[in-house]
């Protein structure tokens, strides 16, 4: 690791499982990393959607006792923030919008800096849309530092003319009112259902109410440079046929991302490849199949319900095992498909 003075530490207070978040500098500008779990496990690296960090992008999945614990034995995670998008405890300062943005490239970089500062060699990467585009191009310049690519709602081509638009008027309305009801409108359409937002006869969901508030945290200027670099991102996709790490893919069928996650995994070479479409339940083992739908991310189209897994070990000696149901899902094909996750192992099992 590099020497500490290249870098800022300190306890994450709002979470009580040993996290240290640093600002590492790098030649691209400082970036935010928060860690969790033994630095000698191989490594996660996990990069965010737009607007959002490790907190208010994958708090659903770690804040699971079981899914954290299946993934701190495994690995120890790094959590990467977009530039300016930490939390407020390393108290992010506004980039002045005269200052040039960084771009895809730039930020790709940065995540290779990020590694050397930590020791690391080759990683697995977590990604969403955004995150997953920035892994994806990072896994493309340094193939020899991925062995495995999580890809939720992912893109890899430059923005259509109807994305581009989009993202033109929400860095206009930043630009003039930062972060506005307008545009945390169109970031809540870009991460959940319709079901989930809620309507004049139904309220908002819980997790809609809290991504607000997080979103209120963030500095306009910041989300503006982040959008930028996205928004003017170059087409990818030759450079996933040389590609040969393990690659996930997740998307919702009405996500407005599955397009793109077809077009990907088309490219992606099969043999080392899977796309997973459809809904995902987790069985609680207190209430049974979660009622509430949570469609994160546009990520699965009929929502996306996480809730403790079966702990078999006091019935059996069986390993505690996690287990995720694909309802609809298909996987190259397949559909009704069972992935088992075991706690002591460090494989992925799938079977019908």
């Amino acid at each position: 690791m590099a020497d500490s003075s290249d870098s800022v530490s300190i306890d994450m207070e709002t979470i009580s499982l040993g996290g240290k978040e640093y600002l590492v500098k790098t030649s691209k500008g400082s970036v935010s990393v928060a860690v969790f779990g033994d630095p000698d496990k191989p490594g996660l690296v996990t990069y965010p959607d737009l607007a959002l960090n490790h907190l208010s992008c994958f708090q659903g999945l770690f804040f699971c006792p079981e899914a954290f614990s299946l993934l701190l034995h495994n690995f120890c995670i790094y959590h990467i923030s977009p530039p300016g998008h930490e939390l407020l405890q390393l108290g992010a300062d506004a980039v002045s919008l005269d200052e040039p943005a960084l771009s895809a490239d730039d930020l790709s970089d940065q995540i290779a800096e990020v590694l050397n500062f930590f020791g690391l060699g080759a990683v697995m990467c977590m990604g969403v849309t955004a995150g997953a585009y920035i892994l994806t191009l990072f896994a493309i310049k340094y193939r020899h530092r991925v062995i495995g690519l999580i890809l939720i709602s992912p893109v890899c081509k430059a923005p259509s003319w109807t994305e581009w638009l989009y993202n033109k008027v929400m860095l206009n309305v930043l630009y003039y009112y930062g972060m506005c009801g307008l545009v945390k409108e169109l970031l809540l359409k870009r991460y959940f259902s319709k079901e989930v937002r809620g309507s004049a006869q139904v309220p908002e969901s819980d997790i809609v109410q809290a991504c607000i508030r997080l979103l209120d945290e963030r500095q306009s200027s910041n989300v503006f440079k982040f959008l930028e670099a996205i928004n003017g991102r170059p087409d990818i996709t030759e450079g996933l046929r040389k590609l040969q790490c393990r690659s996930l893919l997740f998307v919702g069928d009405n996500s407005p991302f599955h397009s793109e996650a077809l077009h990907m995994t088309s490219k992606l070479d099969r043999r080392y490849s899977a796309l997973v479409e459809g809904s995902i339940v987790w069985i609680d083992r207190y209430r049974g199949a979660a009622s509430r739908h949570v469609d994160s991310h546009g990520v699965f189209s009929d929502g996306v319900r996480f809730v403790q897994a079966v702990d078999s070990q006091s019935e059996s000696e069986k390993p505690l095992e996690s287990f995720l149901h694909f309802s609809r899902a298909s996987v190259t094909g397949k559909h009704g498909v069972e992935v088992k996750a075991d706690k002591n192992s460090n494989l992925l099992e799938g079977g019908e």
